[in-house]
């Protein structure tokens, strides 16, 4: 099923978002003498991307590893049916190094990625973690390389050729 024409990005959107992504500090006037366009279309472009929650943030994006966080690790929790999982989230958004969490189909409930300066400090943020009462069981993996880091610029290209 088609998305609405609202949801689509064109090619100026692709092109607008690839800029952004090599270049974040353009600003709108040199994107708009970049991209040869009025420098009022590229802020109506960013208006609306935005609104749409196409584009989610203009900060910064961050290196846990550069911050003294060198390790990843990936945590599956198993939490106690029939209280859903907001007052473990609740716990969870108080722990700085729980990057995300997800609510996930399969043998768990949650998923989390967390980081840590150690194995060692890994050890006591996932004591942090499992310390809550709702959590029944707890699994985590150490990630030992990013082969692809988080990415969504290709899926620019796909979404503007749909």
């Amino acid at each position: 099923m088609p998305l609405p024409a609202s949801h689509q990005l064109d090619t100026l959107d692709a092109r607008l978002l690839q800029l952004l992504h090599d270049e974040p500090q353009i600003g709108v006037l040199g994107a708009s003498r970049a991209l040869g366009v009025a420098r009022g279309t590229v802020q109506s472009r960013l208006d609306r991307m935005t609104a749409r929650g196409v584009i989610t943030t203009l900060a910064p994006q961050l290196d846990p590893a550069a911050m003294g966080y060198p390790v990843t690790a990936f945590c599956t929790l198993e939490i106690r049916q029939g209280t859903g999982p907001e007052p473990v989230v609740r716990h969870l958004s108080d722990i700085p190094e729980v990057l995300e969490a997800h609510t996930i189909t399969g043998a768990g409930d949650l998923m989390l990625r967390v980081v840590a300066r150690d194995n060692a400090d890994l050890q006591r943020v996932i004591d942090l973690v499992v310390v809550h009462d709702l959590v029944e069981r707890s699994s985590t993996v150490i990630a030992l390389a990013t082969k692809i880091a988080y990415r969504t610029q290709p899926l620019v290209s796909a979404a503007a050729d749909a």
